[in-house]
């Protein structure tokens, strides 16, 4: 294990409070995931339950760069982006609850639509905070540190993931109401932990004097492709193979195999972390997501149990890695004070990446050798965009 009190540069104390928050957030949109189809089919709302988690992802898109640009200018007016922060978690908890109370009352034929309203409201409250939360990493690290910090973020990010999908039967015994109740509370205390733990008026000296800094267009319109790329890649990877794992392991059901390529990445994310650190953001991103496509086509070919052991395994680090990198790659390539528009470029990207895929599997379907094609090209995307950011200069 890294012994975290040997990089004193990076604040790990504002480390640890955005990670409090991100657990807040991982078990919050879980529950949201688990409970919004079945609560919309329970309403009569059949078709909407299939198509409203594809129009989030593509809203998300486009919302993500705005809210995330509008953080920057909060940034530079107040001096910080808690109360934006603050405010988002605040939405995004009443409005849980309110879908709590209304759905333990059964809401009346004539204002049933008002869940589907809501349900889409509390994915832009979301949306609000998540991206500028993620931002302060440029506050809370040197650049150069960064991966070492958000390998505490994947950390995180894959043990709540991986509780959350073996849970899923404790979360429908809990029932709808309690659960969402739970995910307001998380979230209040997710972000009174942040707070708790970054002062009020923080600003890391990077994010000083940068006003005058331009960012080419063409740079942001490359790292939206970048999210878009690498959410489609990872989206097929945790939508198909999966169950195509579990056919060579008939012994294991779908949601344990996923649960274990993310807790492989919570564990491997430390020690990577230090070794990302070393390699950079570009190159260990590629490498994660080219493993990642590789591993693809082994279990393809894969009749094997003990490698498809391994194959899991393998896709818990390459998916660490990209996790580890990604963030670290958008905020090496953009001024300090426009980290809320990079994250928020990035992540609106990859909620479409999300959405086309949830598109063409609801479509078409997609067979997993079309799956493995699909993520071939989406590698050579994200390839090609490294490659050209790096002939970006901004000045």
């Amino acid at each position: 294990m890294v012994n975290f009190n040997t990089r004193p540069e990076i604040l790990w104390r504002q480390v640890w409070g955005l990670a409090a928050l991100l657990a807040a957030i991982v078990f919050s949109w879980m529950a949201y995931g688990f409970y919004q189809p079945k609560i919309l089919r329970e309403l009569e709302f059949v078709q909407l339950a299939s198509w409203l988690g594809i129009v989030q992802g593509l809203l998300a898109a486009v919302i993500e760069p705005l809210i995330g640009g509008l953080s920057d200018r909060i940034q530079q007016r107040l001096g910080s982006r808690l109360p934006m922060i603050s405010v988002g978690v605040v939405l995004a908890g009443l409005i849980f609850v309110t879908v709590s109370l209304l759905i333990e009352h059964s809401p009346p034929l004539g204002i049933r639509w008002i869940l589907p309203v809501l349900m889409t409201a509390w994915t832009i409250a979301i949306i609000m905070f998540r991206g500028p939360a993620i931002a302060l990493l440029a506050q809370f690290a040197p650049i150069t540190e960064l991966p070492q910090a958000n390998a505490i973020l994947v950390l995180v990010f894959g043990l709540v993931g991986a509780i959350g999908l073996m849970w899923n039967a404790r979360l429908y015994s809990m029932g709808a109401s309690i659960t969402f109740l739970v995910g307001a509370i998380v979230l209040v205390l997710g972000v009174y932990i942040l707070r708790l733990f970054t002062p009020k008026h923080f600003i890391y000296p990077a994010t000083l004097n940068q006003s005058a800094i331009t960012i080419p267009r063409v740079l942001l319109i490359l790292i939206f492709v970048i999210g878009l790329a690498t959410g489609l890649e990872i989206n097929l990877l945790l939508s198909i193979f999966p169950q195509e794992l579990q056919t060579q392991l008939p012994g294991l059901k779908v949601e344990f195999i996923a649960s274990e390529i993310l807790i492989v990445s919570a564990i491997a994310s430390v020690p990577l972390g230090e070794w990302t650190t070393e390699l950079g953001a570009n190159k260990s991103m590629l490498l994660g997501l080219g493993a990642m496509t590789g591993l693809m086509g082994l279990t393809l070919l894969n009749d094997n149990n003990a490698i498809a052991i391994g194959l899991i395994l393998a896709f818990g680090v390459s998916f660490s890695l990209v996790f580890i990198s990604m963030i670290s790659l958008v905020l090496g390539k953009i001024p300090a004070n426009r980290a809320g528009l990079g994250t928020g470029l990035y992540f609106g990207g990859s909620a479409g990446g999300t959405a086309i895929v949830s598109l063409l599997m609801k479509l078409i379907g997609i067979a997993p050798v079309w799956a493995f094609l699909l993520a071939e090209v989406a590698f050579l995307v994200v390839a090609v965009c490294i490659f050209m950011t790096k002939k970006i200069t901004v000045a």
